[in-house]
């Protein structure tokens, strides 16, 4: 298909003022400004050389006086450039020109489709149109009618013959900051020059596609090799996307799509100009400036410490800011730093005492690799990030791009570290494709308005687009906020990765730091770093083919790893730091009418608040197990008595035979045999069995009610503690 539309591509006819002429690409010319080579402009070029266009650059390193442009009226200095510039192409008769924008415009397709399309116009010149009458409103009523498409011009896109174009652009004689979309639609609204340059406007998006209040009109069309926007409102693939107005970060996201020499599987078509770390001595890679900012309490704090010093990356290139601004904490910094200070040649803490504001912390850690001319990166991380990719830090890097966030997300939720879009008052705007990317059903790197919690930048550009700007500090506005508005305006592009899997954001909503230990009580709200602190490293083993690390040391009871050796340590300690231990029957309104057939000495789940918690622990994590060795059964995880034993020689030493008050009991030994008592463990009468010696964090798991009949044997010396729940009364 694509070798016919060549064959006929070539062979296409333009009408000219004498006679029929063919036009090929070697006829056409892209001529655009742009007086610097931001992102965007660098993002058209490779468009550009994508599809093999010859373009010609005005007002490169010329000083800008067109006047805001993007806030009000201007860009008449654009229109002076292209009146030299058309001196060179009056007279060529065969000469196409396409005139369009470039630090908001890409190219989608090629010249044979963009010349097939002009010729069905059958006009001279073509400018793109919009729903907007732009600057002057009072000109709408002027506009020849239109039965259907978009009415009013566009100079951001424009292409016709030469000779026409420079009869158009002859005529300007204002100033470089008067208006070059009022200079051309004055000229189009004059019905004898409309005629005699034979205009007309593309109304249906055939060539141009306006972005701006025509976003919804605009989806991604997906095919093997490429995707193309495509225009639903009028079934068209516009050749030329032009982000106009406040749509521009609606370009920035569609840009990620258009050039073709890509993989679909891996997801990107703006890799070009890619580090590559693999072959570069230690001493000689990039040194990266780390800011950590503990703003907030935090879930499992330690935990994100720790992975900092797990980075696989040479560590003498490695230089830390820590700010933390809660009390809390600090303990956690203190542990921290006295395990690994020696990894990090250069560091520097501020904590709480100093009273240091959040965005005047971040100014504090951008500055140090601002100022330094060997910083070749910074990455910022707050508290609430779990990085679990060793590697994120080179991954990044090779990215090379100004800056770049690895895309995380809240376990299960789609709450994330970016925005696809920005609404027209500068928030949040769910785009197209945002649960796809936040989900992984497309796979790539993502232009985005908007990044949060970690990313990276290039020290360069720190020193050089955002040397003299305020990247975090503005009154009453969140620095996140600032920060990205800041990038955005100095025409720096922001890039989220889903190419890899990096990690995911906490949840700090919950955090109740009055308890002991509060990360036991995030089961809910952040249930992969719970599983990872709590829950023994080989449960998983339980459900494997072959699996051997389930035992039966008696009929019936089985005995498995549960807990981690840190789940134990702390249920312990928040048990003992509660004290509120009790013996004998419990029928009261704190056990939810549950009972106790014998009388130990006890701590329950509801006292501390932890009955939810331990319900999720059950339904998450034992009701698994169970279906697996009780074929048949399908616990409803239900269990109103929970609750820690303590058994002491000059306390409670043992437990008479009894049955428990349930279908089935779990019993998860919380200390060692040896180390922390001696004695003890559980015989089962019927069965004449005894299981003498549990294992720390393992669970015994057996029927209640009827067929296990058992008791506890004496504990002779020390404390030992155990978990108990009756599952399913």
């Amino acid at each position: 298909m694509a070798a016919q539309l060549l064959l006929v591509v070539c062979a296409v006819w333009l009408s000219s003022s004498s006679t029929a002429q063919p036009v090929t690409p070697e006829d056409l010319l892209v001529i655009t400004a742009a007086t610097e080579e931001t992102d965007g402009f660098n993002r058209f070029m490779r468009t550009a050389k994508e599809f093999n266009y010859t373009i010609k650059v005005l007002g490169l390193g010329e000083d800008w006086r067109g006047g805001d442009v993007a806030k009000t009226v201007g860009g008449g200095q654009k229109v002076r450039w292209l009146k030299n510039e058309m001196q060179k192409h009056k007279d060529k008769h065969n000469t196409v020109i396409l005139f369009v924008d470039s630090y908001d415009v890409i190219l989608t397709s090629g010249p044979e489709e963009l010349l097939l399309k002009f010729s069905r116009f059958k006009h001279r010149v073509v400018f793109s149109a919009e729903g907007f009458c732009w600057p002057d409103q009072r000109l709408a009523p002027k506009y020849p009618p239109v039965h259907s498409g978009k009415r009013y011009l566009n100079s951001g896109g424009f292409i016709g013959f030469a000779p026409e174009i420079f009869a158009v652009v002859e005529q300007w004689n204002h100033r470089d900051h008067d208006d070059d979309q009022l200079f051309y639609t004055r000229i189009y609204l004059d019905q004898e020059q409309r005629t005699k340059f034979n205009m007309t406007l593309d109304h249906k998006s055939r060539i141009f596609q306006n972005l701006n209040g025509a976003i919804e009109e605009v989806v991604l069309k997906f095919e093997k090799s490429r995707v193309r926007a495509r225009n639903v409102a009028y079934d068209t693939l516009p050749v030329v996307i032009h982000g106009n107005g406040p749509t521009k970060l609606q370009l920035n996201y569609l840009g990620n799509y258009v050039p073709t020499a890509w993989t679909y599987e891996r997801g990107c078509g703006i890799c070009d100009d890619l580090l590559y770390l693999n072959d570069i001595p230690d001493e000689e890679m990039p040194l990266v400036h780390i800011a950590v900012f503990i703003e907030q309490p935090t879930p499992f704090l330690e935990e994100f410490l720790e992975r900092l010093t797990t980075l696989n990356y040479p560590h003498t290139r490695l230089r830390l800011f820590i700010h933390n601004n809660v009390v809390y904490h600090e303990k956690h910094i203190e542990l921290f730093w006295s395990r690994h200070r020696s990894l990090f040649l250069d560091a520097r803490i501020v904590g709480p005492e100093e009273n240091l504001r959040h965005d005047r912390a971040r100014t504090m850690a951008v500055e140090a690799c601002k100022s330094s001319i060997t910083c070749d990166y910074y990455f910022s991380i707050d508290s609430d990030v779990a990085l679990t990719n060793r590697d994120i830090l080179r991954i990044l890097i090779e990215e090379n791009k100004s800056v770049i966030a690895p895309m995380l997300s809240r376990h299960g939720k789609l709450w994330s570290n970016f925005w696809g879009a920005l609404s027209p008052e500068g928030f949040y705007s769910r785009s197209e494709d945002y649960i796809d990317i936040v989900q992984a059903k497309r796979v790539g790197l993502w232009n985005v308005p908007y990044v949060t919690q970690v990313y990276l930048i290039r020290g360069d550009i720190l020193r050089t687009r955002l040397a003299h700007i305020s990247l975090y500090e503005q009154e009453e506005i969140d620095p996140d906020m600032v920060f990205c508005r800041a990038v955005r305006d100095q025409g720096v592009f922001m890039f989220v990765s889903n190419r890899d899997e990096f990690g995911r954001l906490i949840s700090t909503k919950n955090y109740n730091i009055s308890r002991l230990y509060p990360d036991i009580w995030q089961i809910f709200d952040n249930p992969m770093d719970w599983r990872e602190k709590y829950v023994h490293e080989n449960y998983s083993q339980i459900f494997e083919e072959g699996e051997t690390v389930v035992e039966q040391p008696c009929p019936d009871v089985y005995w498995f790893p549960i807990f981690s050796e840190r789940m134990c340590d702390e249920l312990v300690q928040t048990m003992e730091d509660f004290g509120m231990w009790s013996s004998g029957r419990h029928n009261d309104d704190r056990l939810a009418g549950g009972y106790e057939n014998v009388p130990t000495v006890d701590i329950h789940m509801n006292q501390i608040q932890y009955e939810e918690e331990w319900l999720k622990f059950l339904k998450d994590y034992i009701v698994p197990v169970t279906e697996k060795l009780y074929p048949g059964y399908y616990p409803k995880a239900k269990a109103v008595m929970n609750f820690v034993v303590r058994y002491r020689p000059d306390e409670q030493p043992s437990l008479r035979p009894h049955h428990d008050s349930s279908t089935f009991t779990i019993n998860i030994a919380l200390n060692s045999k040896g180390k922390d008592y001696q004695g003890g463990g559980c015989r089962f009468l019927r069965y004449d069995c005894k299981i003498e010696a549990p294992r720390k964090g393992w669970s015994l798991m057996h029927p209640g009610r009827l067929t296990h009949y058992h008791e506890g044997l004496p504990t002779t010396e020390g404390t030992r503690y155990i978990m108990v729940s009756f599952v399913d009364p």
